[in-house]
């Protein structure tokens, strides 16, 4: 229950009430064995099924795309361990909530011997202070925190209490665990085993629901409620009818799963391969499944550094302005900006110079080691390394023509090694042009 004592499941709702429930409440499973998908949790001998027959739980984050369980699979557990279940959702609550739980969790502990289970939805969104608030009560055992969220708990979970949890991936649920659902709602639930449905094309139910079991079955109530029956009496749930239905097709962006670094890729080598108008299509379309915009903004950051370089150095300036004007406005403005950046880095000279630089230099230091660094480059700031001749001849570049010497920089060991060298192409070309004067002046 919430914290105001209400059920969250319509288990013992009167039957006359079921039906305003939407489908996916009204289908939502009670025991593991109707639970669709995630196999490698709740499958023979797997963790969450193990946990649940050993009577053993412990604080866990469920980490996994919208409408794959994770609220069913936290009731599940609570249901099946007879545990107090508490839901909150991070979105509206604060630390006076939680507070409020615990406080609820504690009498259960001492005068109920009864554990439980506070289940945090979206926990991502709680902040610092918010998530500080539960690490006592989760390491004392008074209550066990079942966290939910679509984000990387590495990034938005604090350290100390993602150290007391342990994270589950749950994965999108396949095409047979859709249809499944789908025809389970068909032949058990009240409302709808009353009529004769036809789905003229399940495949398009499917697209239409992005991989989301709560979409799919509450989009297939709506679509059963708005049309009638036909001379037959069977419902006709044709393209059109889900067209209308869902409005539009539904792109699932998986953040966390293969397309989500599929597309990534997609956009960085539009950019790389100066298409700027491909770069904004897959821009648009990590927009429009709900990436981060600072996920974008900091690939850009990088890409401006490995793939521009000196070509354009303002390129890293603007991509670096672009991640910090982000923080200032915000969705939905900052899709401005980063559309700015990215077709401005698309149309740069490319140049992967600075990248191949650090990488021999890197590929030398593992092969030669701790090189001594030559003498005349060494610091000297007492008398004694003075007298090791720390610093002896090193030559001021400003007092030459040019600001230029013919000193040795690199150890002697490899004094004729070339790491960095500019392409023929923006302003990476004249950078060009002055170290190869420099490098033949040396060279006299």
């Amino acid at each position: 229950m919430d914290l105001f004592g209400n059920e969250n499941t319509i288990k013992g709702s009167p039957r006359s009430q079921a039906k305003f429930f939407p489908l996916a409440e009204r289908m939502r499973p009670k025991t593991l064995d109707d639970f669709a998908g995630q196999k490698h949790l709740i499958g023979p001998g797997k963790p969450i099924r193990l946990m649940i027959e050993n009577n053993d739980i412990f604080s866990m984050i469920f980490w996994g795309p919208p409408g794959v369980g994770k609220t069913t699979l936290a009731l599940i557990i609570a249901g099946s361990v007879k545990a107090d279940f508490i839901q909150i959702s991070a979105v509206s609550s604060g630390v006076k909530d939680v507070r409020a739980a615990i406080e609820k969790a504690e009498y259960n502990q001492r005068h109920l011997a009864k554990r439980t289970i506070l289940f945090i939805d979206e926990i991502h969104r709680f902040n610092k202070a918010q998530q500080d608030s539960l690490l006592h009560s989760v390491e004392s055992g008074i209550i066990t925190l079942i966290g939910a969220t679509t984000e990387n708990p590495s990034f938005e979970v604090i350290s100390p209490l993602l150290s007391r949890c342990r994270v589950y991936v749950l994965e999108d649920l396949s095409e047979d665990d859709l249809l499944l659902l789908a025809d389970s709602a068909m032949k058990n639930d009240e409302e709808l085993k009353k009529q004769k449905i036809d789905i003229h094309d399940k495949k398009l139910l499917l697209q239409f629901s992005g991989g989301d079991a709560r979409r799919l079955l509450n989009g297939l109530d709506l679509a059963f409620k708005t049309t009638k029956p036909d001379a037959d009496g069977i419902i006709q749930i044709t393209n059109e009818v889900l067209k209308e239905t869902y409005q539009k097709n539904y792109i699932r962006y998986d953040k966390d799963a293969e397309e989500h670094y599929n597309i990534i890729s997609a956009f960085i080598k539009c950019i790389r391969g100066s298409d700027p108008d491909a770069a904004v299509y897959w821009l648009a379309r990590m927009l429009k499944g709900g990436e981060e915009p600072k996920f974008i903004a900091r690939r850009m950051i990088v890409l401006a550094s490995e793939d521009i370089g000196n070509a354009d150095p303002y390129a890293l300036t603007l991509a670096v302005s672009a991640f910090t004007a982000i923080d200032y406005i915000g969705m939905p403005e900052a899709q401005l900006i980063l559309a700015q950046a990215a077709t401005y880095l698309a149309s740069c000279p490319k140049s992967n110079a600075s990248y191949l630089a650090i990488s021999k230099a890197k590929a030398d230091v593992e092969i030669t080691g701790e090189l001594a660094v030559p003498l005349h480059l060494r610091n000297a700031p007492t008398k004694l390394m003075k007298q090791m001749d720390y610093g002896k001849d090193y030559k001021y570049s400003h007092d030459f023509d040019g600001h230029f010497t013919q000193q040795q920089y690199l150890p002697e060991e490899l004094k004729d090694r070339i790491y960095y060298q500019p392409a023929d192409i923006g302003a990476e070309s004249k950078i060009k042009e002055r170290l190869n004067n420099w490098w033949k002046n040396k060279k006299r």
